[in-house]
């Protein structure tokens, strides 16, 4: 992963054989009429001598036919942005003091073109942008010169100045934000893009075998085999619950809400309209719940922190989404936000920087991937603290969209500790061939020092087991699913390993890919759009294996999709395009809504509620989703089963067509539902128990709107239909004290 630099001293150098021949050759033109062809030949042949004697980088010399002297460019020792560059003959320098940079359009020597870059053109640009410029171009002189079309043939100063400085301050953030600047950058581009076009195969001395892991189900708590050695659900919950003052997350929060028809951020879209609580809002009230778990056990100054990567794209809006909502009741000094940086995009195999079609003084950038989370947690010098000061122990990783990760945190914490994993990945079970990455033990041929836990894309996965017994990626005859599980890219690290491994050379820098699409498959040089280099938050593996060999202990947790997994991805139409196709899971906005009641309606009936259901679903604006009931169960009212099954008594019944919001402290002591019932105790000094409460009313409905409807706003848009919320009971008690709801449905105060 690392860019070894050629580091050259360059120096003047006189060879006394050259020296003599010079002379020598001056004393016989004088005594000689020697004819002036042979004197040219001559000369030349002392140059080409003298170039064989003294390094390229140190060479100065002189034209044979003009007195204009010429300058090649030569390296001085690297700095941490690339090498430096000097002109031949002189001293190291970062800067030039030529009045004029020559620089080749092609490394051929008979096609060799040349190019100035002035004097002038440099002296416009800031110290910052002229030093970029100049490590590119040095870079560049010893790489195949394949960025002259960002610096070459700049018009004369005067002319288009403002672009020639943009364009230079463009190159220095590029190189700043990069570790080891864009020369380590455009290195492994280099690299990388020669294997994809040699078609080189990453997995060719591995073989897939299943890792170690633990599936645990909800709805059947029991351990899977005689001898005790896996875990239940809420044996898991337990050992979770006890580490939770140790833990620390991490929300990856990079990207915009485009892929699904919206502009904005994605955190800011509501999860569900029965309570309207956006993507944030539950992130952070999930862990204000567990913050209180903890803190009800006599720690009361244990505070959970959470630490959001935004990208340039998400910045703003999310510190104003924080701002505007009072951080969700989060203090100031819990939440933490790192940034991430665009990189730079290439327009063909050589790795060339593409500047944008319409404007010759910008460059192209594009999101590098959420692998960069862990470089900037390491660079702000977060982990560190979190081990070395806070003592802590876990670190959770979140995606920005998958509301329902939050049931599986707990225990997948449970196993991690059991299990001493380093890392543990929350998957689902997968559908051999599914298009979704799979966990995967990738076992060295030769080096068992070199075997990984990894995910590996199913159109690697496949290939890989076709040259294996398996003969490719089938199902297991018992389960019906692929035996290697479906990663749900959600993360529990161990600190102390997480803190070791980024103490390493690399620094947090994942190993990168590069995913072009080409233009001829064959020829394999040109791109239909520019590419860049990406890397993904889940290949931490392979630092984890470089820092500890086999010593690193890397496994899996399974659950359920119902329970774990719905993420919302998808715009409307190609979620309703999916679904004519087949698709049972088209990651929609209202496929995401939609499982996330019918994962409350499974908990409540799981803890003895009488639920009502359908096993049609209704199809809205396209998607199927749930006929009802529509739960939304708050964080702080149940996040394990044993909570779940406290706050419900002797069952109750709820009807199809109701809705219920319940949150807090609260007890449903047979509830009997039909219609609309929002019931929250705010705060933790506030109960409240409904016994035997009897609610009739319309309830809520959801009402599609046309598709074609621009007065539509895009929150509404990309679900296809609104709540109609007819008429609802509500109880929302922020008043400290213990409160009763009898049958009569009058909410009365205890003791007073």
């Amino acid at each position: 992963n690392q860019i070894v630099r050629k580091q050259r001293m360059t120096r003047t150098v006189t060879d006394s054989r050259s020296t003599t021949m010079t002379r020598t050759m001056a004393r016989q033109r004088k005594d000689r009429a020697i004819p002036s062809t042979d004197v040219m030949m001559m000369a030349l042949l002392v140059l080409v001598l003298a170039s064989c004697l003294v390094p390229r980088s140190a060479l100065a010399f002189c034209h044979p036919c003009s007195s204009r002297s010429f300058h090649a460019v030569g390296y001085a020792k690297s700095s941490m942005f690339g090498p430096a560059f000097v002109r031949g003959g002189g001293s190291s320098s970062n800067t030039p003091s030529s009045s004029q940079l020559h620089v080749a359009a092609s490394s051929s020597p008979s096609t060799q073109q040349e190019q100035k870059m002035t004097e002038e053109n440099l002296s416009l640009l800031s110290d910052r942008g002229r030093a970029a410029v100049e490590r590119l171009i040095a870079f560049d002189q010893d790489n195949g010169v394949a960025q002259a079309h960002v610096y070459g043939d700049w018009p004369p100063a005067g002319q288009e100045d403002e672009g020639k400085q943009q364009l230079a301050e463009q190159l220095a953030d590029l190189d700043e934000s990069y570790p080891g600047g864009l020369a380590s950058y455009l290195s492994k581009a280099k690299v990388l893009l020669q294997e994809s076009a040699d078609g080189v195969n990453p997995f060719s001395d591995f073989e897939a075998r299943v890792p170690e892991g633990e599936a645990l189900s909800y709805e059947d708590d029991s351990t899977t085999d005689d001898n005790n050695n896996n875990m239940s659900l809420s044996e898991a919950e337990a050992l979770g619950e006890s580490v939770l003052e140790g833990v620390v997350f991490c929300l990856v929060a990079g990207g915009l809400g485009e892929r699904l028809g919206y502009s904005g951020i994605k955190l800011e879209l509501e999860t569900n309209l029965c309570t309207n609580a956006c993507f944030l809002e539950t992130y952070i009230e999930y862990i204000l719940a567990l913050q209180q778990m903890v803190q009800s056990k006599d720690k009361e100054d244990v505070k959970l922190p959470l630490v959001i990567m935004t990208s340039g794209d998400t910045d703003a809006s999310t510190r104003q989404l924080l701002k505007d909502n009072d951080n969700f009741g989060m203090d100031d000094d819990q939440i933490v936000i790192v940034t991430q940086d665009k990189v730079a995009a290439l327009k063909d195999g050589s790795a060339g920087l593409a500047l944008k079609e319409d404007d010759r003084w910008t460059l192209q950038t594009k999101p590098h991937g959420h692998g960069d989370v862990h470089h900037l947690l390491h660079r702000e010098g977060l982990v560190e603290k979190w081990v070395l000061e806070e003592k802590r122990s876990h670190l959770v990783f979140l995606q920005d969209t998958n509301a329902l990760v939050i049931n599986s945190i707990i225990p997948t914490l449970g196993v991690s500790v059991k299990k001493g994993f380093h890392m543990n990945s929350i998957c689902i079970p997968r559908l051999a061939g599914e298009a979704a990455g799979a966990i995967t033990r990738l076992e060295h041929k030769t080096d068992p020092e070199k075997s990984l836990v990894i995910n590996v894309e199913y159109n690697q996965l496949d290939p890989l087991l076709q040259t294996q017994a398996e003969g490719g990626d089938v199902a297991d005859e018992t389960t019906g699913y692929s035996p290697f599980p479906g990663n749900a890219n959600n993360l529990v690290l161990e600190l102390d390993a997480y803190h070791q491994t980024l103490k390493g050379e690399d620094q947090g820098v994942v190993l990168e890919f590069v995913n072009p699409k080409y233009k001829d498959p064959v020829a394999r040089t040109d791109f239909k759009k520019p590419t860049r280099l990406e890397c993904m938050m889940q290949d931490i593996p392979k630092l984890f294996q470089k820092e500890m060999a086999s010593n690193v202990n890397i496994g899996f947790t399974m659950f359920d999709r119902w329970y774990t997994f719905s993420p919302a991805k998808n715009a409307l139409d190609a979620g309703v395009e999916s679904v004519e196709k087949g698709s049972t899971a088209p990651g929609t906005m209202s496929s995401a809504e939609s499982d996330y009641y019918v994962q409350n309606q499974r908990k409540l009936k799981w803890a003895g509620v009488d639920i009502e259901q359908s096993d049609q679903q209704e199809v809205v604006a396209g998607i199927p989703v749930t006929a009802g009931p529509r739960l939304a169960l708050g964080s702080s009212f149940a996040v394990t089963q044993e909570q779940l099954k406290q706050r419900i008594q002797n069952g109750g019944r709820i009807t199809q067509r109701s809705s219920l919001v319940v949150d807090g402290n609260v007890v449903l002591d047979n509830l009997q539902l039909d219609g609309a019932l929002v019931i929250k105790a705010v705060g933790p000094d506030v109960s409240i128990v409904a016994k035997d409460l009897t609610v009739e009313n319309e309830g809520w409905t959801l009402e599609e709107v046309k598709a074609d409807d621009d007065d539509v706003e895009e929150t509404v848009a990309i679900r296809g239909y609104t709540m109609n919320k007819k008429a609802t009971q509500e109880y929302i008690v922020t008043e400290p004290g213990s409160y009763i709801i009898g049958s009569d449905g009058v909410l009365k105060k205890q003791g007073s």
